[in-house]
């Protein structure tokens, strides 16, 4: 029989992913966290002609094992990042821009912080199944729903005494999110009880990151006797935790709409996604595929071998912090840079010979001393010290930033320096910034090579801001590794 998961395997997963010890998240982890998230994304208001000038629409997501997670190899899975992808997909195809693709940029964020980042220019919309309510109407703009008629449903677990009604709720504890729908519900039906003399629902507070699996992970360890969830995640965790026991007949919401939300004056980019719903909400082929795979088959969550797996990757965040901390880079954008290579998968080999997680050629790698890079180690020490030499080499003494001598670098590790010296000259003679790579030598790069370069520096900022704030997000010390560690 397999174990039920707990609460820490799901935090582990980070924990893993990002291979750092958790320090207490300071009461200031907001404010370090809107730090962290500036640089990286910006902050924008506006609409859709504005991000599709910028090639970038920021979607605000949970970290949540059915909406947006990493897997065991660090890939991005998800319900929401499902969604998110086809209608990137679905928008460039509109737009006809070729190689200069506009793309989604993933911000993991709590939920507490959704409407206030979107607001605020965070993030450009929440795809975060939200549930639409009075309350968030009056804050936001919602989209035609992904998921019609949902139902809050509650659920108990080992610890409940028996319960038939929703009046035997009366005086009762509910494990609950404070700002979510749930609560909104729980608070009407303490509002009945209240006015009908009953003993009201004790609302026990849970975790600003937690999210329903969490929550009802909880549930099915005893630890608290009853939640809210909406019918079909619900059904989900009733498959994956044996201990719950889901009541289809204890309604707390009905007829509810689950949906994208945008800032009031988004109204472009609220007409690109119900365009996009048209054909991609639930009950469509698309949709349907999308929810079978991730709320309907729980072979993926209940994966045997996964600790295994996850001690493994932990290892290989181990050698990227200790080699971005020897090679003065950050760990966590080489991170995004092997996933970029090769989904961090030690055994990638490509055609053109090209090994390991770093995607090296074996006579680079001699060049560079630093040992066979068919062992992981070896592999990522390469990959580092090649992408440091890249910066010092060919743009230390170039007149750009910081931020450009690494793109420039990344884009010189994909295409080579000659290649991307002979762009930049091109660049300068048709009148654009040759020491700028985004909406620059880009633009030559797009023409010249296609999309392989222009979409591998992208990827691979759209995979840091993820890694990172996924990071950061959950209260992790990103900070890089001591230098002296012995591999």
């Amino acid at each position: 029989m397999r174990r039920p998961l707990c609460v820490s395997v799901l935090m582990m997963l980070v924990w893993l992913t990002v291979g750092c010890q958790r320090d207490d998240v300071p009461e200031s982890a907001g404010d370090s966290l809107a730090e962290v998230a500036a640089p990286l994304v910006g902050n924008f208001v506006g609409d859709l002609d504005g991000m599709i000038e910028r090639r970038q629409i920021r979607a605000l997501v949970p970290y949540s094992r059915t909406f947006f997670f990493l897997d065991a190899r660090g890939s991005q899975r998800g319900l929401s990042h499902a969604f998110m992808e086809a209608f990137e997909d679905h928008l460039n195809e509109k737009l006809n821009r070729g190689h200069l693709r506009v793309q989604v940029v993933y911000v993991p964020v709590t939920r507490d912080r959704l409407i206030p980042w979107l607001l605020e220019g965070r993030g450009d919309l929440i795809a975060a199944n939200l549930t639409v309510t009075e309350a968030r109407q009056a804050q936001v703009a919602f989209t035609e729903p992904l998921v019609r008629n949902v139902s809050e449903l509650l659920v108990s677990g080992p610890s409940a005494q028996p319960i038939e009604s929703l009046e035997e709720l009366s005086g009762r504890t509910v494990y609950v999110r404070p700002g979510s729908s749930f609560f909104e519900s729980l608070t009407d039906l303490n509002r009945q009880f209240q006015n009908a003399g009953r003993p009201l629902i004790h609302m026990e507070t849970a975790a600003a990151h937690f999210e329903v699996g969490d929550v009802l992970e909880l549930v099915n360890a005893g630890v608290v006797p009853h939640a809210v969830a909406d019918d079909y995640l619900a059904d989900f965790w009733g498959r994956v935790l044996p201990e719950l026991t889901v009541h289809e007949d204890i309604v707390l919401r009905q007829g509810a709409d689950i949906a994208f939300a945008v800032r009031p004056e988004s109204s472009q980019l609220q007409a690109a996604l119900n365009e996009f719903l048209q054909t991609h909400r639930a009950g469509t082929l698309f949709g349907n595929v999308a929810f079978e795979r991730f709320l309907r088959d729980t072979r993926w969550v209940m994966e045997e071998g996964q600790e295994e797996r996850m001690a493994r990757f932990r290892r290989k965040a181990d050698l990227f912090q200790h080699f971005g901390n020897q090679y003065e880079l950050d760990w966590l954008l080489l991170v995004a840079q092997g996933y970029q290579e090769s989904r961090l998968n030690q055994g990638a080999r490509s055609p053109a010979g090209a090994v390991g997680v770093m995607q090296l050629l074996p006579s680079t790698a001699a060049e560079l001393g630093v040992g066979d890079i068919n062992e992981l180690p070896n592999n990522i020490h390469a990959g580092a010290r090649y992408l440091r030499w890249m910066i010092d080499r060919y743009y230390a003494d170039e007149p750009m930033d910081e931020d450009n001598r690494l793109l420039f670098a990344l884009a010189s590790y994909n295409a080579g320096p000659r290649r991307v010296r002979e762009m930049r000259r091109q660049a300068e003679q048709e009148g654009l910034d040759p020491n700028v790579w985004f909406d620059n030598v880009e633009f030559i790069a797009a023409r010249v090579i296609g999309r392989e370069t222009v979409e591998y520096v992208s990827n691979i900022f759209k995979y840091h801001v993820a890694f990172r704030l996924i990071a950061e997000s959950q209260g992790f010390n990103v900070s890089p590794v001591a230098a002296g560690a012995a591999y």
